[in-house]
């Protein structure tokens, strides 16, 4: 087994540790504190940008396993530059990706147990598919998305990077959903939806996704 260590370590954190413990070595996790709560009784490595952590980092895998958009695209933004390569991706044994589908190739895709990725998908950099997801054939997901628990992607839709598409949403086909949009739970989506906005519109007031 190859040694890993987790950057981030709370809720979003046990579920890539869950299916990584399987395969790779976690020789501890970085994060800002040391946590409290250590159910998989990990070693703390201090923050990422620690000199001593770096030393460790650059001899194993990482994987950034923060659920926030934005937070997760600093911190791998960061490491990929600092460490000078790619995260690991990590995907669930359950998991059907297809061998036409496409991995951005600076990883830290996290690809959940029962998730679907069907061919000439693109996945960007970051990306989270998550537990029960499915991406239809030809979908392109930019930078820094994630696809909630058993959301459906029908064909050749394009989600923008930063983009957060709720639990067990609906997309149709041929969608264009624009940068920092969240889509709401549960939403069932026909229309094109413009960046920094959020579906479905309840006010005029439109927020930006993090």
């Amino acid at each position: 087994m190859e040694n890993t260590v987790i950057i981030g370590y709370s809720g979003h954190a046990f579920v890539v540790i869950d299916i990584l413990k399987k395969y790779q070595n976690i020789i501890g996790y970085c994060d800002s504190t040391k946590k409290q709560l250590n159910p998989f009784h990990l070693t703390y490595l201090g923050k990422e940008t620690d000199v001593s952590a770096i030393s460790i980092l650059e001899q194993a895998n990482f994987f950034v396993s923060i659920g926030d958009n934005s937070i997760r695209a600093n911190v791998l933004n960061n490491m990929t530059t600092v460490l000078n390569k790619p995260a690991l991706n990590v995907i669930h044994d359950s998991a059907v990706c297809s061998t036409y589908a496409e991995f951005h190739p600076q990883g830290g895709i996290l690809v959940a147990a029962n998730a679907i990725i069907n061919p000439l998908s693109k996945i960007g950099r970051g990306t989270i598919c998550n537990i029960a997801s499915s991406i239809d054939h030809e979908c392109i997901l930019g930078d820094y998305v994630h696809i909630a628990q058993g959301t459906v992607l029908s064909g050749n839709v394009h989600v923008g990077n930063h983009t957060f598409i709720g639990p067990n949403s609906v997309v149709k086909s041929n969608i264009q959903i624009g940068h920092n949009v969240i889509i709401q739970a549960g939403s069932i989506v026909t229309t094109n939806i413009l960046d920094n906005s959020i579906y479905p519109i309840h006010s005029n007031k439109t927020i930006s996704a993090s």
